[in-house]
Protein backbone atom coordinates (compact mmCIF):
# COMPACT_ATOMS: atom_id res chain seq x y z
CA UNK A 1 0.00 0.00 0.00
CA UNK A 2 1.60 3.45 -1.39
CA UNK A 3 1.98 6.10 2.06
CA UNK A 4 -0.67 8.86 1.04
CA UNK A 5 0.31 11.60 -1.01
CA UNK A 6 -0.88 14.38 1.25
CA UNK A 7 -0.97 14.37 5.04
CA UNK A 8 -3.31 16.19 7.83
CA UNK A 9 0.25 17.73 8.97
CA UNK A 10 0.53 18.92 5.63
CA UNK A 11 -1.99 21.19 6.53
CA UNK A 12 -1.04 22.07 9.91
CA UNK A 13 2.60 22.52 8.81
CA UNK A 14 1.65 25.21 6.16
CA UNK A 15 -1.09 26.96 8.30
CA UNK A 16 -1.03 25.98 11.68
CA UNK A 17 0.71 29.35 12.81
CA UNK A 18 -1.53 31.30 11.22
CA UNK A 19 -4.72 29.74 12.59
CA UNK A 20 -3.23 29.75 16.01
CA UNK A 21 -2.40 33.34 15.60
CA UNK A 22 -6.06 34.06 14.07
CA UNK A 23 -7.73 32.01 16.74
CA UNK A 24 -6.10 32.53 20.18
CA UNK A 25 -8.29 33.45 22.27
CA UNK A 26 -10.44 30.27 20.98
CA UNK A 27 -7.93 27.25 21.13
CA UNK A 28 -7.84 25.27 24.67
CA UNK A 29 -4.35 23.74 25.46
CA UNK A 30 -5.32 20.74 24.23
CA UNK A 31 -5.68 21.88 20.83
CA UNK A 32 -3.22 23.51 20.80
CA UNK A 33 -0.95 20.65 21.81
CA UNK A 34 -2.60 18.81 19.11
CA UNK A 35 -1.58 21.27 16.75
CA UNK A 36 1.47 20.56 17.65
CA UNK A 37 2.23 17.51 17.60
CA UNK A 38 1.08 16.71 14.12
CA UNK A 39 2.88 19.57 13.12
CA UNK A 40 6.16 17.97 14.22
CA UNK A 41 5.51 13.84 13.82
CA UNK A 42 7.84 12.50 11.76
CA UNK A 43 10.26 15.30 11.39
CA UNK A 44 13.62 15.99 12.71
CA UNK A 45 12.43 17.81 15.71
CA UNK A 46 11.35 14.31 17.19
CA UNK A 47 14.59 12.54 16.15
CA UNK A 48 15.14 9.46 14.55
CA UNK A 49 17.18 6.71 12.79
CA UNK A 50 19.23 6.41 9.92
CA UNK A 51 19.06 2.96 8.38
CA UNK A 52 22.02 1.53 5.68
CA UNK A 53 21.77 -1.71 3.50
CA UNK A 54 24.20 -3.77 4.15
CA UNK A 55 24.47 -5.19 0.18
CA UNK A 56 24.40 -1.72 -1.20
CA UNK A 57 24.90 0.85 1.08
CA UNK A 58 21.52 2.55 0.39
CA UNK A 59 20.59 4.99 3.51
CA UNK A 60 17.15 6.19 4.60
CA UNK A 61 16.45 8.22 7.29
CA UNK A 62 13.57 7.78 9.16
CA UNK A 63 12.16 10.11 11.76
CA UNK A 64 9.58 9.39 14.86
CA UNK A 65 6.37 9.49 15.37
CA UNK A 66 4.65 11.91 17.92
CA UNK A 67 2.28 9.49 19.22
CA UNK A 68 -0.54 12.02 19.68
CA UNK A 69 -4.01 9.32 19.64
CA UNK A 70 -5.23 12.07 17.42
CA UNK A 71 -2.83 12.01 14.89
CA UNK A 72 -4.13 10.71 11.59
CA UNK A 73 -0.05 8.40 11.11
CA UNK A 74 0.13 7.30 14.34
CA UNK A 75 -2.69 5.08 14.95
CA UNK A 76 -1.48 1.11 13.21
CA UNK A 77 0.60 0.32 16.05
CA UNK A 78 -1.77 0.95 18.83
CA UNK A 79 -4.37 -0.92 17.03
CA UNK A 80 -2.01 -3.76 16.42
CA UNK A 81 -1.19 -3.94 19.89
CA UNK A 82 -5.15 -3.41 21.08
CA UNK A 83 -6.30 -5.78 18.55
CA UNK A 84 -3.77 -8.54 19.70
CA UNK A 85 -5.09 -8.26 23.31
CA UNK A 86 -8.86 -8.30 21.88
CA UNK A 87 -8.61 -11.53 20.78
CA UNK A 88 -8.59 -13.50 23.46
CA UNK A 89 -11.63 -12.18 24.61
CA UNK A 90 -13.96 -13.36 21.84
CA UNK A 91 -16.10 -15.64 22.02
CA UNK A 92 -17.72 -18.01 19.57
CA UNK A 93 -21.24 -16.23 19.56
CA UNK A 94 -22.80 -14.13 17.11
CA UNK A 95 -21.98 -10.52 17.92
CA UNK A 96 -23.83 -7.34 17.13
CA UNK A 97 -22.76 -3.52 16.53
CA UNK A 98 -25.33 -0.95 18.38
CA UNK A 99 -25.01 2.78 18.00
CA UNK A 100 -26.29 5.27 19.95
CA UNK A 101 -26.20 8.81 18.78
CA UNK A 102 -26.48 12.14 20.12
CA UNK A 103 -29.73 14.34 18.89
CA UNK A 104 -28.05 17.57 17.55
CA UNK A 105 -29.57 20.20 20.42
CA UNK A 106 -27.77 18.04 23.09
CA UNK A 107 -24.36 17.55 20.95
CA UNK A 108 -23.99 21.41 21.29
CA UNK A 109 -24.15 21.04 24.82
CA UNK A 110 -21.60 18.11 24.33
CA UNK A 111 -18.82 20.45 22.51
CA UNK A 112 -18.73 23.02 25.44
CA UNK A 113 -18.86 20.03 28.31
CA UNK A 114 -16.56 17.54 26.43
CA UNK A 115 -15.49 15.69 29.46
CA UNK A 116 -19.04 15.63 31.02
CA UNK A 117 -21.09 14.97 28.50
CA UNK A 118 -19.51 12.22 26.61
CA UNK A 119 -19.21 10.64 30.14
CA UNK A 120 -22.99 10.78 30.26
CA UNK A 121 -23.17 9.66 26.88
CA UNK A 122 -21.44 6.34 27.67
CA UNK A 123 -22.84 5.71 30.99
CA UNK A 124 -26.56 6.23 29.47
CA UNK A 125 -25.27 3.75 26.41
CA UNK A 126 -24.29 1.49 29.03
CA UNK A 127 -27.08 1.57 31.86
CA UNK A 128 -29.66 1.26 28.75
CA UNK A 129 -27.95 -1.68 27.01
CA UNK A 130 -27.41 -3.72 30.53
CA UNK A 131 -31.21 -2.77 31.67
CA UNK A 132 -32.63 -3.63 28.77
CA UNK A 133 -30.47 -7.13 28.38
CA UNK A 134 -31.15 -7.86 31.85
CA UNK A 135 -35.14 -7.40 31.57
CA UNK A 136 -36.48 -11.35 31.90
CA UNK A 137 -38.52 -10.01 29.18
CA UNK A 138 -36.15 -9.51 26.45
CA UNK A 139 -33.23 -11.45 27.61
CA UNK A 140 -32.55 -11.97 31.33
CA UNK A 141 -28.72 -12.09 31.18
CA UNK A 142 -25.52 -9.91 32.38
CA UNK A 143 -23.93 -8.68 28.92
CA UNK A 144 -20.44 -7.77 27.99
CA UNK A 145 -19.37 -5.29 25.30
CA UNK A 146 -17.25 -2.95 24.22
CA UNK A 147 -17.76 0.54 23.59
CA UNK A 148 -15.62 3.19 21.22
CA UNK A 149 -16.50 7.14 20.46
CA UNK A 150 -16.68 8.74 17.87
CA UNK A 151 -17.39 12.43 17.59
CA UNK A 152 -17.65 12.79 13.81
CA UNK A 153 -19.50 12.79 10.74
CA UNK A 154 -18.08 11.98 7.05
CA UNK A 155 -17.36 15.88 6.37
CA UNK A 156 -15.90 16.12 9.93
CA UNK A 157 -18.76 18.06 11.65
CA UNK A 158 -19.80 17.16 15.06
CA UNK A 159 -21.49 13.75 15.88
CA UNK A 160 -20.81 12.30 18.68
CA UNK A 161 -22.01 8.39 19.14
CA UNK A 162 -20.94 5.64 20.48
CA UNK A 163 -20.48 1.95 18.86
CA UNK A 164 -21.07 -1.01 20.88
CA UNK A 165 -19.90 -4.23 20.19
CA UNK A 166 -21.76 -6.94 21.86
CA UNK A 167 -21.90 -10.19 22.14
CA UNK A 168 -25.24 -11.94 21.14
CA UNK A 169 -25.89 -13.47 24.46
CA UNK A 170 -24.93 -13.36 28.48
CA UNK A 171 -24.89 -14.93 31.92
CA UNK A 172 -28.27 -16.13 33.64
CA UNK A 173 -28.42 -14.26 36.93
CA UNK A 174 -27.30 -17.51 39.12
CA UNK A 175 -23.94 -17.47 37.04
CA UNK A 176 -24.81 -21.23 35.75
CA UNK A 177 -25.74 -20.64 32.01
CA UNK A 178 -25.31 -18.60 29.34
CA UNK A 179 -28.81 -17.29 27.83
CA UNK A 180 -28.22 -16.95 24.02
CA UNK A 181 -30.16 -14.06 22.23
CA UNK A 182 -32.36 -15.76 19.50
CA UNK A 183 -30.57 -16.11 16.15
CA UNK A 184 -29.83 -13.02 14.10
CA UNK A 185 -31.87 -10.90 16.85
CA UNK A 186 -30.26 -8.90 19.93
CA UNK A 187 -32.84 -6.56 21.13
CA UNK A 188 -35.66 -3.91 20.27
CA UNK A 189 -34.16 -0.42 18.86
CA UNK A 190 -37.43 0.95 19.55
CA UNK A 191 -37.30 -0.32 23.29
CA UNK A 192 -33.54 0.75 23.70
CA UNK A 193 -34.13 4.86 21.68
CA UNK A 194 -36.72 5.22 24.27
CA UNK A 195 -35.03 4.39 27.38
CA UNK A 196 -31.61 5.99 26.30
CA UNK A 197 -33.36 9.31 25.82
CA UNK A 198 -34.31 8.88 29.35
CA UNK A 199 -31.85 8.16 30.92
CA UNK A 200 -29.34 10.37 29.28
CA UNK A 201 -31.87 13.72 29.61
CA UNK A 202 -31.98 12.57 33.06
CA UNK A 203 -28.35 12.59 33.63
CA UNK A 204 -27.90 16.07 31.92
CA UNK A 205 -30.64 17.92 33.95
CA UNK A 206 -28.64 16.19 37.48
CA UNK A 207 -25.50 17.21 35.79
CA UNK A 208 -26.71 20.89 35.56
CA UNK A 209 -28.37 20.69 38.77
CA UNK A 210 -24.91 20.11 40.14
CA UNK A 211 -23.48 22.76 38.67
CA UNK A 212 -21.09 20.36 36.15
CA UNK A 213 -22.07 22.10 33.24
CA UNK A 214 -20.97 25.25 31.69
CA UNK A 215 -22.15 27.36 28.24
CA UNK A 216 -21.08 30.11 25.97
CA UNK A 217 -21.32 31.79 23.03
CA UNK A 218 -24.77 31.07 21.36
CA UNK A 219 -26.07 28.38 24.53
CA UNK A 220 -24.57 30.86 27.21
CA UNK A 221 -28.95 31.58 27.21
CA UNK A 222 -29.32 28.55 29.42
CA UNK A 223 -26.91 29.27 32.45
CA UNK A 224 -30.44 30.81 33.31
CA UNK A 225 -32.81 29.61 35.65
CA UNK A 226 -35.23 27.23 33.88
CA UNK A 227 -33.79 27.81 30.51
CA UNK A 228 -32.20 24.35 30.99
CA UNK A 229 -35.36 22.45 31.16
CA UNK A 230 -37.34 24.65 28.61
CA UNK A 231 -34.42 23.38 26.16
CA UNK A 232 -34.60 19.43 26.68
CA UNK A 233 -38.64 19.60 26.99
CA UNK A 234 -39.07 19.36 23.21
CA UNK A 235 -36.12 16.60 23.00
CA UNK A 236 -38.13 14.53 24.93
CA UNK A 237 -40.57 14.19 21.92
CA UNK A 238 -38.35 13.36 19.52
CA UNK A 239 -37.21 10.03 17.99
CA UNK A 240 -33.19 9.39 19.27
CA UNK A 241 -30.89 7.34 16.89
CA UNK A 242 -30.46 4.08 18.43
CA UNK A 243 -29.02 1.75 15.33
CA UNK A 244 -28.96 -2.03 16.23
CA UNK A 245 -27.55 -3.57 13.35
CA UNK A 246 -27.34 -7.51 11.86
CA UNK A 247 -25.09 -9.94 13.60
CA UNK A 248 -21.50 -10.01 12.37
CA UNK A 249 -20.81 -13.17 10.51
CA UNK A 250 -18.12 -14.56 12.87
CA UNK A 251 -15.54 -13.59 15.39
CA UNK A 252 -13.10 -13.13 12.55
CA UNK A 253 -15.15 -10.61 11.41
CA UNK A 254 -15.79 -8.45 15.06
CA UNK A 255 -11.81 -8.58 14.76
CA UNK A 256 -11.74 -6.24 11.46
CA UNK A 257 -14.12 -4.64 12.38
CA UNK A 258 -13.02 -3.28 15.70
CA UNK A 259 -9.95 -2.58 13.77
CA UNK A 260 -11.61 0.27 11.65
CA UNK A 261 -12.97 1.43 14.51
CA UNK A 262 -11.10 1.47 17.68
CA UNK A 263 -8.14 3.90 16.37
CA UNK A 264 -9.79 5.42 14.07
CA UNK A 265 -9.38 9.65 14.23
CA UNK A 266 -11.53 11.95 12.58
CA UNK A 267 -10.51 11.80 8.89
CA UNK A 268 -7.54 9.44 7.62
CA UNK A 269 -4.52 10.89 5.50
CA UNK A 270 -5.20 9.20 2.63
CA UNK A 271 -8.91 10.68 2.09
CA UNK A 272 -6.83 13.58 1.21
CA UNK A 273 -7.33 14.50 -2.28
CA UNK A 274 -5.44 17.54 -2.97
CA UNK A 275 -3.80 20.09 0.07
CA UNK A 276 -2.99 24.16 -1.49
CA UNK A 277 -1.95 27.25 0.36
CA UNK A 278 -5.92 28.26 -0.11
CA UNK A 279 -8.04 24.84 0.44
CA UNK A 280 -8.04 21.24 1.48
CA UNK A 281 -10.07 18.33 -1.37
CA UNK A 282 -11.27 15.44 0.51
CA UNK A 283 -13.36 12.33 -0.26
CA UNK A 284 -16.24 11.31 2.16
CA UNK A 285 -19.29 9.21 1.90
CA UNK A 286 -22.52 10.13 1.41
CA UNK A 287 -24.95 7.87 2.86
CA UNK A 288 -28.02 9.67 2.16
CA UNK A 289 -27.19 9.05 -1.63
CA UNK A 290 -26.20 5.30 -1.78
CA UNK A 291 -22.97 5.60 0.53
CA UNK A 292 -21.27 7.53 -3.00
CA UNK A 293 -18.11 8.53 -2.66
CA UNK A 294 -17.90 12.06 -3.06
CA UNK A 295 -15.13 15.20 -2.84
CA UNK A 296 -15.76 18.21 -0.71
CA UNK A 297 -13.37 21.26 -0.76
CA UNK A 298 -13.20 23.23 2.37
CA UNK A 299 -10.89 26.69 3.13
CA UNK A 300 -7.53 25.19 5.35
CA UNK A 301 -8.68 27.53 8.24
CA UNK A 302 -12.10 24.94 7.73
CA UNK A 303 -10.43 22.40 7.94
CA UNK A 304 -8.21 22.53 10.67
CA UNK A 305 -11.29 23.88 12.45
CA UNK A 306 -13.43 20.85 12.30
CA UNK A 307 -10.56 18.92 12.55
CA UNK A 308 -9.78 20.38 15.97
CA UNK A 309 -13.41 19.94 16.99
CA UNK A 310 -12.66 16.01 17.68
CA UNK A 311 -9.67 16.48 20.14
CA UNK A 312 -10.67 14.81 23.27
CA UNK A 313 -9.91 16.02 26.72
CA UNK A 314 -6.49 14.84 28.67
CA UNK A 315 -7.59 11.53 29.88
CA UNK A 316 -10.84 10.76 28.48
CA UNK A 317 -10.84 7.08 27.97
CA UNK A 318 -12.44 6.85 24.13
CA UNK A 319 -12.59 3.04 24.59
CA UNK A 320 -14.84 1.29 27.15
CA UNK A 321 -15.58 -2.12 28.45
CA UNK A 322 -18.65 -2.98 30.53
CA UNK A 323 -20.40 -6.00 32.02
CA UNK A 324 -18.59 -9.60 31.30
CA UNK A 325 -16.25 -7.53 29.58
CA UNK A 326 -15.06 -4.93 32.41
CA UNK A 327 -11.30 -5.11 33.19
CA UNK A 328 -12.18 -6.25 36.83
CA UNK A 329 -13.57 -9.35 35.93
CA UNK A 330 -13.22 -9.75 32.34
CA UNK A 331 -10.67 -12.87 32.94
CA UNK A 332 -12.55 -15.06 35.37
CA UNK A 333 -16.11 -14.28 33.64
CA UNK A 334 -14.99 -15.13 30.26
CA UNK A 335 -12.99 -18.69 31.52
CA UNK A 336 -16.48 -18.86 32.73
CA UNK A 337 -18.71 -18.68 29.97
CA UNK A 338 -16.27 -20.65 27.80
CA UNK A 339 -16.64 -23.67 30.30
CA UNK A 340 -20.78 -23.34 29.78
CA UNK A 341 -20.51 -22.76 26.01
CA UNK A 342 -20.17 -25.93 23.59
CA UNK A 343 -16.70 -26.13 21.72
CA UNK A 344 -16.86 -24.02 18.65
CA UNK A 345 -14.88 -26.03 15.33
CA UNK A 346 -12.06 -23.72 14.22
CA UNK A 347 -12.67 -21.91 11.01
CA UNK A 348 -9.67 -21.25 8.88
CA UNK A 349 -8.97 -17.90 9.24
CA UNK A 350 -11.10 -17.45 12.30
CA UNK A 351 -10.29 -14.58 14.64
CA UNK A 352 -7.00 -13.33 12.79
CA UNK A 353 -7.15 -9.30 13.50
CA UNK A 354 -6.26 -7.53 10.64
CA UNK A 355 -3.69 -6.06 9.84
CA UNK A 356 -2.96 -2.39 9.96
CA UNK A 357 -2.05 -2.19 6.26
CA UNK A 358 -5.03 -3.69 4.95
CA UNK A 359 -7.21 -1.33 7.03
CA UNK A 360 -5.73 1.42 5.45
CA UNK A 361 -7.10 0.00 2.64
CA UNK A 362 -10.53 0.57 3.75
CA UNK A 363 -13.13 3.51 2.72
CA UNK A 364 -13.73 4.21 6.03
CA UNK A 365 -10.22 3.50 8.26
CA UNK A 366 -8.56 5.89 9.37
CA UNK A 367 -4.96 4.14 9.90
CA UNK A 368 -2.03 4.20 8.22
CA UNK A 369 -0.09 1.18 7.05
CA UNK A 370 3.51 3.05 7.57
CA UNK A 371 2.08 3.99 10.94
CA UNK A 372 4.80 3.32 13.93
CA UNK A 373 3.69 4.05 16.94
CA UNK A 374 7.00 3.97 18.35
CA UNK A 375 9.97 5.70 18.57
CA UNK A 376 11.12 3.44 15.13
CA UNK A 377 12.02 3.99 11.87
CA UNK A 378 8.73 5.02 9.64
CA UNK A 379 9.81 2.80 6.29
CA UNK A 380 8.07 -0.67 7.99
CA UNK A 381 10.21 -2.62 5.01
CA UNK A 382 13.04 -4.38 6.53
CA UNK A 383 14.42 -4.80 3.04
CA UNK A 384 16.10 -2.06 0.67
CA UNK A 385 13.99 -0.45 -1.55
CA UNK A 386 16.96 -0.48 -4.24
CA UNK A 387 18.12 -4.00 -3.85
CA UNK A 388 16.14 -5.98 -1.26
CA UNK A 389 19.06 -6.38 1.08
CA UNK A 390 18.90 -5.86 4.82
CA UNK A 391 18.72 -2.84 5.91
CA UNK A 392 20.27 -1.78 9.23
CA UNK A 393 20.04 1.12 11.86
CA UNK A 394 23.51 2.63 12.01
CA UNK A 395 22.60 5.89 14.10
CA UNK A 396 20.14 7.49 16.21
CA UNK A 397 19.02 11.23 15.69
CA UNK A 398 18.38 13.23 18.63
CA UNK A 399 15.32 15.32 18.77
CA UNK A 400 16.67 18.40 17.05
CA UNK A 401 16.14 22.25 19.08
CA UNK A 402 13.03 23.85 18.13
CA UNK A 403 13.08 27.17 17.25
CA UNK A 404 9.68 29.10 18.82
CA UNK A 405 8.53 26.16 20.30
CA UNK A 406 4.59 26.47 20.73
CA UNK A 407 3.10 27.16 24.23
CA UNK A 408 0.57 24.36 24.68
CA UNK A 409 0.15 25.27 28.47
Amino acid sequence: MARPTFQVADVFRRHGEAYREANAGHLDRCQRRVMAAIEVCRTAALGGHVRCCKTCGHREISYCSCRDRHCPTCQASAARAWLEARQADLLPVEYFHVVFTLPQPIAGVAYQNKAVVYGLLFEAAAETLKTIAGDPEHLGVEIGFTAVLHTWGQTLTHHPHVHCIVPGGGLSSDGKSWVACRPGYFVPERVLSSLFRGVLLGKLAAAYKDGRLQFFSDLAHLAEPGAFSAYLAPIWQIDWVVDCKKPFAGPEQVLRYLSRYTHRVAISDHRLVEVTDDHVIFSWKDYSDGSRIKLMTLASAEFMRRFLLHVLPDGFQRIRHYGFLANANRVAKLARIRELLPPAPQQQGEATPQDPAEMATQPECAATPTADNECQPTCPEPTCPECGGEMEIVETLVKAPRRGAIDTS
